[in-house]
């Protein structure tokens, strides 16, 4: 009760205080409802998920902005006393709250450099996933990969803090050039006519990749206005190497990073279907097996 007494004393003897208090309260409400007022608009206008969302964020910054251009320059002749107080502390602040002033600049050197945006799918050390949002002091993802394969979604929800931008390396899926390379290893048996499995690997790999290779170009070349990305060949290609249980035949093409393994499902179904037909071709795999090289091997190696 005394404090409510002594609270009301002071605005009685300080009716400017009173005034200002008054007038603080009035431009954030007004502020706050131009705002929802203007996002409301907007959001009746506009069906994009992300350009509803980023003006739901750049609109409460400005608001923030505004008010205080507003009400500094009220308050400032009320503070003058308070400034010497203000510098011996402020030593102690910036220790204690390095952390998050490390957040801060880390916010605008995202804004301003834009390393990755919402949307983007990314990863930042040990964390991986695509970002959902973006504040003063941390970012969030939803998580990829971990438990899950094939860099598919977790379900989680992870908040970074944006000082992890300057301690971290950081890959962006969709920076500069907006698809992956991936590869499917098949492993053949020695005795498998691999000439054959090869020019079926590279059928199908054409049929799935081609399309996208195209698209890939584009992408390079918009690239390589900012960065130094320069790929000459973007078509899929199957590569020969001998392993010391068969040979070794490896696809390689173009993706979209959120369809790696869709693509994969569906190039190794045709692959399957494909071999099925094959008598002349096996897949490798774990096996005992004696060899006798008098009665197997060539005529011309055999001991």
């Amino acid at each position: 009760m005394n404090f409510w007494q002594d609270f009301l004393t002071g605005l009685s003897d300080h009716p400017s205080l009173f005034i200002n208090l008054a007038v603080t309260v009035l431009v954030i409400l007004m502020v706050y409802g131009i705002r929802r007022l203007f996002v409301r608009l907007f959001s009746r206008r506009v069906e994009d998920t992300v350009a509803l969302y980023q003006w739901q964020k750049t609109s409460g910054y400005v608001a923030v902005l505004l008010a205080l251009l507003i009400l500094v320059p009220l308050w400032i002749g009320g503070i003058t006393d308070i400034l010497t107080y203000l510098g011996l502390i402020s030593a102690g602040l910036a220790i204690a709250l390095q952390g998050l002033i490390l957040d801060f600049v880390a916010w605008l050197f995202i804004l301003t450099r834009r390393p990755f945006r919402v949307g983007d799918r990314i990863q930042l050390g040990e964390f991986a996933g695509d970002v959902i949002d973006l504040r003063v002091f941390q970012f969030s993802l939803v998580e990829i990969g971990n438990w899950v394969d094939a860099d598919q979604s977790t379900g989680r929800v992870i908040n970074v803090p944006n000082r992890k931008v300057f301690n971290e390396v950081l890959a962006n899926f969709h920076g500069g050039f907006e698809f992956i390379w991936n590869e499917i290893p098949v492993l053949l048996t020695f005795e498998s006519n691999w000439k054959k499995a090869k020019r079926i690997l590279t059928n199908i790999a054409e049929d799935y990749g081609n399309q996208l290779s195209e698209s890939a170009q584009i992408e390079v070349k918009k690239a390589s206005q900012k960065y130094m990305i320069f790929y000459k060949n973007l078509t899929p290609r199957v590569y020969t190497t001998v392993k010391d249980s068969g040979v070794l035949l490896t696809i390689r093409y173009i993706c979209n990073p959120r369809r790696r393994r869709g693509t994969m499902e569906e190039m190794w179904e045709e692959i399957l279907n494909q071999f099925a037909d094959c008598d002349d071709i096996d897949f490798a795999y774990p096996t005992i097996r004696t060899y006798d090289n008098r009665g197997e091997g060539k005529p011309q190696a055999r001991a």
